[in-house]
C-alpha cells in the first residue's frame, strides 16, 4: 500500500471515528498532494518520496505556525498545531535524534577535512543529502554549527 493510499484509508477511518483534528490534519495533505499532482501544464502521479516531501512539508508549516501563535499568546491554536504535527508523524520515517545527527556530522566532517565555520556549506549540503527525509533540516543546521563553532 503506498503511502498515499494509506492517507485516504486513514482519511475514511477518522471521518467514521469522528476524529476531527485526524481528519483536518490528513485532509490538509492530501489537498497538497493533489494540487502537487495538477501542478505544471499536465496532470501527473507523485512518487513515493515527493508524498513523504510533502507530509515533511506540511509538518514543518505548522511549526512554524506554533512560533506565530506563541508570540500572540494564542495556546489554543498552539495546541491544535501540535496535535495535527503528532498526527501527520505518523507516516514520515523515524527521526534521528540529536546525538545521531551529531554521530554523522562528525563523520562528515572528517572526511571532508573541515576545521572551521567557513566549510558550513559543503559540509551542510552533503549531510543534507544523506539525511533527508529522516532529520530536520533545523537540528542538522544547529549540530553542525555547536560542531564548527
Amino acid at each position: 500500500m503506498t503511502l498515499e493510499e494509506r492517507l485516504s484509508n486513514d482519511l475514511k477511518d477518522a471521518i467514521r471515528g469522528g476524529e476531527g483534528t485526524r481528519k483536518l490534519a490528513i485532509r490538509s495533505v492530501k489537498a497538497a498532494i493533489t494540487q502537487a499532482k495538477v501542478a505544471g501544464l499536465e496532470a501527473r502521479e507523485l512518487s513515493e518520496a515527493e508524498v513523504l516531501a510533502i507530509v515533511g512539508k506540511q509538518i514543518k508549516q505548522r511549526r512554524d505556525s506554533i512560533e506565530e501563535f506563541t508570540k500572540g499568546n494564542r495556546p489554543d491554536l498552539v495546541a491544535q498545531e501540535q496535535a495535527e504535527i503528532e498526527v501527520l508523524e505518523v507516516y514520515l520515517p523515524r527521526q534521528l535524534g540529536e546525538a545521531e545527527i551529531r554521530e554523522r556530522a562528525v563523520a562528515v566532517i572528517a572526511e571532508l577535512g573541515v576545521t572551521d565555520m567557513k566549510g558550513l556549506g559543503p559540509v551542510m549540503k552533503r549531510l543534507s543529502a544523506d539525511l533527508k527525509g529522516i532529520a530536520d533540516g533545523g537540528a542538522i543546521n544547529r549540530v553542525v554549527r555547536a560542531l564548527l563553532a
